[in-house]
């Protein structure tokens, strides 16, 4: 059970304001948010001195960081992993599988669910990502072109009841023999379904976003390009009403293509990702990304054979910074990219991404110039850089 806390003097997001408040967090929820709690000897309190209090950060697209993979971490290279994120105000977050062997993918699977289950520290990890599998061979980045699949709702169906629930969001390119099939039935199975690493057309695109589709993979990397004769995957994607996953590092996207998401689509339709690799969090060098080569120069990933971009370096509090210098706009403006917008596409909106009576306690504080000095999630803290409180 969660001790009880107070969170005093912070300012505090409600909705795209910010006000000076305290918090009530009990048995994992914020039961209150008042001008001035009244605390007892067996509470926990906080004082943050004017810091901003925002809803955690949810990263639904990443890799691993700190020289760790997702896809081949132990137990405790997960929860050191959990515990980096955490550091950079992720409260939440899903684990994105390379294309791999179906043998391979169990592995995956089996280490992934047991630490779920077993987790007691750190970010929680909320689910599974399949990026890999069902995706194109021209537009597939740096999967093995091997590793690929045509459409097999059997298989798929084996990888989700392998991962018992966790199996959350998955990847898929509708052009591919056989995967435009399979929206459908994951969509109503439960599984979030992306499209991604594809070659779709505009009309293609249309109709796998009717039959259930409800985002894009980092958008506009590794897909067949907007033309004006021919607007394919991206057009699709800006006028519906799809979630657009984006990488805000400045090399996936230049500025004035997020500003161009931003203005067509909206603050509530995107959706900030890391798609970190293992070389998040460790400087320039080589890594790997499953058994993948990478080079990563000036904080750049990019494959040590052909030279492809391979995921990305990026934290979540990077990005925000960085959401912050290439629009000009405020925290309080960006932050559902990071929280509500993750939320609300994975379901769990009712109970995370916002600062509510009735949330779960899921907090990030950032200080002045935008350093992450506590994080709690569920009401516990898995970050602290305040010092002893």
């Amino acid at each position: 059970m969660c001790r009880t806390i107070i969170v005093k003097n912070a300012s505090v997001l409600q909705e795209d304001e910010f006000i000076t408040a305290d918090l009530l967090l009990q048995n994992g929820v914020i039961t209150d948010i008042s001008p001035k709690i009244s605390a007892n000897h067996d509470m926990l309190i906080i004082d943050m001195g004017g810091c901003y209090a925002l809803p955690g950060f949810i990263d639904i697209h990443t890799h691993g960081a700190i020289g760790i993979d997702v896809a081949r971490a132990t137990m405790d290279e997960l929860a050191a992993l959990s515990g980096y994120f955490a550091a950079q105000g992720v409260t939440g977050w899903f684990a994105s599988l390379f294309a791999d062997t179906e043998e391979g993918l169990n592995r995956s699977i089996d280490t992934l669910c047991s630490y779920a289950k077993n987790a007691s520290s750190g970010a929680p990890l909320l689910g599974i990502h399949l990026e890999g599998l069902f995706v194109s061979p021209a537009h597939r980045g740096v999967f093995p072109e091997n590793l690929l699949k045509t459409g097999d709702l059997a298989l798929f169906e084996r990888l989700k009841n392998r991962a018992a629930g966790m199996l959350r969001y998955i990847t898929l390119a509708p052009e591919v023999d056989g995967v435009y099939d399979m929206i459908e039935p994951i969509s109503r199975s439960g599984v979030i379904v992306a499209l991604g690493h594809t070659g779709a057309d505009y009309e293609l695109s249309t109709e796998s976003i009717k039959s259930g589709a409800k985002s894009i993979t980092h958008t506009f990397n590794a897909m067949k390009p907007f033309e004006h004769h021919e607007p394919a995957i991206i057009g699709a994607a800006l006028e519906s009403d799809v979630y657009c996953e984006t990488i805000c590092d400045g090399f996936h996207l230049h500025p004035a293509t997020l500003r161009m998401m931003l203005k067509t689509k909206g603050y509530d339709r995107i959706i900030a990702i890391t798609d970190s690799n293992m070389a998040a969090g460790m400087g320039d060098g080589r890594y790997r990304l499953n058994d993948v080569e990478i080079v990563v120069e000036n904080g750049d990933a990019k494959s040590a054979i052909d030279g492809r971009r391979a995921a990305s370096t990026l934290t979540m509090i990077k990005a925000l910074k960085n959401l912050k210098s290439f629009t000009g706009q405020p925290v309080n403006k960006l932050s559902k990219l990071l929280s509500a917008n993750p939320a609300a596409l994975i379901g769990l909106e009712k109970n995370k991404g916002h600062i509510k009576k009735g949330f779960d306690a899921d907090l990030v504080f950032i200080n002045p110039v935008d350093e992450v000095v506590l994080t709690i999630a569920d009401g516990h803290i898995v970050y602290n850089k305040l010092g002893e409180i």
